[in-house]
This record gives C-alpha cells, structure tokens and sequence, in this order.
C-alpha cells in the first residue's frame, strides 16, 4: 500500500476494514474506505476527521505513549490496539504511510485470535523454562560437587544425563508456547516407571519416594507425564517440612522426620501422588493451580500449573485433597 509496491488486489476487494487518509492542515481525514470498512463502522464516511474512528473506543493503546493522531501527522507507520466496537474488535489498527501527508490504516479483528491475557508473555515464558530448568541443574550441580569430593567418575554420567533432561525441556517449551496444549499421547507409559524417572531429575535432598500396589500402564505422552510427576515431587520437597510425628490412619504416606516423604500409589481409575508435607489449606487448594501464585517468595507459581495444563491436555481429571495425615494428596483420573 505505498507508492513503490503495486497492490496485489484492489482497495475495495481487500477483505479486511481499510481507509485511506490525508493530512490537510495538520487534521488527518477519511479519503476513501472500502467495503469491509463500512460493514464494521457504519457511522464512519469519507470526509470526516480519523479522530472520529478511535473516539470509538474505549480502549486506544499505540505502541508507545504518543497519541495516534500525531503519529499520522508524523507519517509514522505504527500499530495502534483498539477495544471492540458493537459485535466487532478488538483490532489492531496499523497505519501505514504512503507518503508525505497521506497513508493508510488496516483494522484487523483480533476476537478470532487467542486472547492477549492468554498469550503467553516474555516474562512468564522464561519463568516456565527457569522452573523446570531448576530441576536437572539442580541434579547436575549436585553431582558435580560429588564428583569433586570424591572422584568418581560415576556422577559425571548423571551430569550428562541432566543436560540431555535440560536440552529436552528447552524444546518442549518452546513447543508448547507455540501450541499450550500440545501433548502426544501415542505411547504406552508405565506409572511407575515415569514416576522413577522424574524422582531421579529431582533434587529430593532429604525426600523419601514409596511406590505402592500395581500401577497401571496408560496410553500417554511419556516426556509429558514424567515432567507431571518431577512438578509434583518438587512441590512436595520445597513446601515439605519437618513436623511432629502423625498417627497414620492408612499405609498412604508414611511420615520422615528428616524430610518429606512421598508416595505414588494406584486408585482403581488413575493414580495418585501424595506426600506427608504440612499439606494445603482448604481455602487455597483452588488456588494453587493459577499460574503465578505461590507462598514462597522465590518461587515461580507455575509448578502446579504445568501439571494442570499436562492432566487437561490428557484429558484426564485432576483433584486436590488431603492426605490421612494432613499432607497433599493429588489424584489424577484418567
């Protein structure tokens, strides 16, 4: 839409809300509008002032402070997002100069696109790929210092083993902001051989982890259920603390002074995973699934999260309760 490119279809035929503008005397105005323009914003006709389209809307957000307006003054080729207007929006309007005082502006409705409070941010991206990094660095540093204390060339094989955890976990995030629920379910996974495999990218320091009964073999994808498992274990560790002991009504969780203990046990349609931690306050049990809240200042909120998006992403039902003994108990039912 400049004076150099040719338009590939024409004003009127361009599918999405266009107009064309001129700067006259400092006020930019409405030149022309093309079909889908009209169909949207009935009240808008040639002639009139730009001003007119965004007063519009309660919401107008340019990509910096200044004000639209003077960015077209400008001929500056800016994006500008809009609130939605009657059935339609919100848009991002983008403004594209075409020359000294004249140019064009492109409203593209953004409700069919995922939704700005969803999309997955910078900050928060980071934040998954740094709390699920934690796990296998943690492990590696761990055997690191091992390795140098004892000089057994046994732990440098579990570094190794824990960048290849790190080289994965990188991938699969990006994956999954490309796609939040993309999961292959194609594989026939052994609770209790995923189970052991997370426990062992945990740095479980004091931990304990008891397997019980017969668990089942489910049709699911493996990296993702193992990667369940390692939030949950560490959930269990960094919120588990030494408390007195607990009569234990049943064989669920079995109580360590030094440490939490954690078990992985069957239901007769799923498996759970309960630990004999402090537990989880009723009041807050809904909440501790929202990505971003956590009661420790250091902590990312996105653990438990994560282990939401994984069970969903299944298809299969996740509940949090208490455990006998006044620990956390998260039951997955397929």
């Amino acid at each position: 839409m400049t004076d150099e490119t040719r338009l590939a279809i024409t004003f009127d035929d361009f599918p999405e809300p266009v107009i064309a503008y001129a700067v006259e005397g400092g006020e930019p105005r409405i030149t022309a509008l093309n079909e889908a323009f009209e169909s949207v914003f009935d009240c808008i006709s040639s002639g009139m002032p730009v001003a007119a389209i965004f007063e519009h809307f309660s919401v107008v957000n340019p990509t910096d402070d200044e004000d639209p307006i003077t960015h077209l003054r400008r001929g500056d080729s800016v994006n500008i997002y809009l609130d939605g207007v009657g059935e339609g929006g919100p848009f991002l309007a983008r403004a594209i100069s075409s020359g000294p005082d004249a140019g064009y502006i492109v409203f593209t409705d953004l409700s069919a696109c995922l939704d700005v409070a969803e999309a997955p941010a910078v900050d928060q991206v980071s934040s998954v790929i740094s709390h699920d990094l934690r796990n296998p660095l943690d492990v590696a540093k761990a055997h690191l210092r091992a390795a140098k204390e004892t000089g057994d060339d046994e732990h440098f094989d579990t570094v190794a083993n824990a960048h290849d955890r790190m080289e994965q976990i990188i991938r699969d995030v990006l994956t999954i902001t490309r796609d939040r629920t993309a999961v292959d379910p194609s594989d026939d996974v052994s609770i209790e051989t995923a189970a052991e495999d997370a426990w062992e990218s945990v740095d479980t320091e004091q931990a304990t982890l008891e397997v019980t009964d017969t668990l089942p073999t489910v049709t699911a994808d493996a990296d993702r259920l193992r990667r369940l498992f390692e939030n949950l274990f560490r959930n269990s560790v960094e919120h588990g603390s030494d408390v007195d002991d607990q009569p234990v009504e049943q064989e669920e969780v079995a109580h360590s002074k030094d440490g939490v203990s954690i078990t992985v046990g069957a239901m007769e349609d799923g498996f759970y995973v309960a630990d004999d931690g402090p537990g989880i306050p009723p009041e807050d049990q809904h909440r501790v699934f929202e990505a971003g809240y956590s009661t420790r200042g250091e902590g990312t909120g996105l653990g438990l999260a994560i282990v939401k998006r994984i069970v969903a992403a299944h298809d299969w039902e996740l509940t949090l309760t208490t455990a006998s003994n006044g620990g956390a108990r998260f039951e997955i039912r397929f």
